[in-house]
């Protein structure tokens, strides 16, 4: 959980995010990008017809970013931080 006072800070954060079949067609970042403001990056990708699988950067507002991450999480993607903390921008 971010403190409170450091949730207008930038930040960078990295995930491994595996998204199931029917939400491939989805479009995730857009909703990332025009929802909560934030920046997505993605650093790899493996698509297939049954699943995809994203090395992800996010960066924008503590919070947001927190938001973008919860957000994927409730759409049913599988979501694992790469690193242990997040990263100022």
């Amino acid at each position: 959980m971010i403190c409170r006072h450091e949730r207008r800070a930038r930040v960078k954060i990295r995930l491994f995010c595996t998204i199931p079949q029917p939400l491939i067609q989805q479009p995730l970042l857009f909703t990332l990008v025009n929802r909560f403001q934030v920046v997505p990056n993605i650093r790899g990708a493996s698509v297939t017809e049954n699943i995809a699988i994203l090395s992800l950067e996010i960066e924008g507002e503590a919070a947001k970013v927190e938001e973008a991450v919860e957000f994927l999480r409730a759409e049913g993607v599988q979501v694992e931080f790469l690193k242990d903390e997040e990263t100022p921008v």
